[in-house]
């Protein structure tokens, strides 16, 4: 995104969806660890991006959103939600856990919900949010599932980009520049598509640029 488009709006509001950055940090430095061993990787990632995201983007707000490990109202509505994913690792756990302790130390209120997830969070503040026409709602992560959520310049997705350092700002510019079809789109091709992480599957014999010709051309 180019500086101007930061530099826009008065405020800033940036929202940490955790558990998504948490586990990209992990898996690019599993073996990061202190010195007695205790691995670290993750909570050095989201450290990294949380100072990062303060010197860069100079932001008035943050909130920290999380997801909890009860069942959601999706699975209640689709039992397969995400099965077949392994547990996750005890290391990634323990990191989860102890990321707590980050946002206690910045002073950074924590948004949480049983039954939903971070995303949902994350939506529902950024759509609150959006209605204030002096802020810009920024929502960190580590994955585009939050893409749906992007409106012009005022709701943008900042996430990393390659490994744990290199980031990108989508506002709904770049994602018509990715993908060939605004984020209001962006549930519909998931749709199609299917999402192979949440085991959600998508519509068999169509390739990707039929998926695509088909959401411009009819849109939803």
């Amino acid at each position: 995104m180019e500086s101007h488009t930061l530099k826009k709006y008065p405020k800033r509001l940036v929202l940490l969806d955790v558990h998504a950055i948490l586990h990209r940090a992990y898996h690019a430095i599993p073996d990061f660890t202190t010195s007695k061993g205790v691995p670290t990787g993750g909570l050095y990632g989201l450290s990294m991006m949380l100072i990062k995201i303060i010197g860069e983007l100079k932001p008035d707000y943050i909130a920290a959103c999380y997801d909890l490990p009860e069942p959601t109202f999706r699975k209640k509505l689709y039992d397969a939600y995400k099965a077949g994913r392994k547990k996750a690792d005890d290391a990634l756990i323990d990191q989860i856990i102890r990321s707590r302790e980050i946002f206690e130390a910045f002073n950074i209120p924590i948004y949480e919900k049983g039954g939903f997830e971070a995303d949902d969070m994350i939506g529902t503040i950024a759509e609150t949010a959006k209605k204030e026409k002096d802020l810009q709602v920024v929502i960190a992560s580590g994955d585009l599932d939050t893409t749906q959520l992007i409106e012009d310049d005022k709701v943008v997705v900042y996430t990393l980009h390659k490994g744990i350092k290199d980031t990108i700002i989508y506002d709904e510019k770049g994602i018509e520049e990715r993908f060939g079809f605004g984020p209001r789109f962006m549930a519909d091709y998931k749709g199609l598509r299917g999402d192979p992480s949440d085991n959600i599957i998508g519509i068999k014999g169509i390739g990707e640029k039929t998926k695509i010709k088909t959401l411009v051309s009819y849109s939803s």
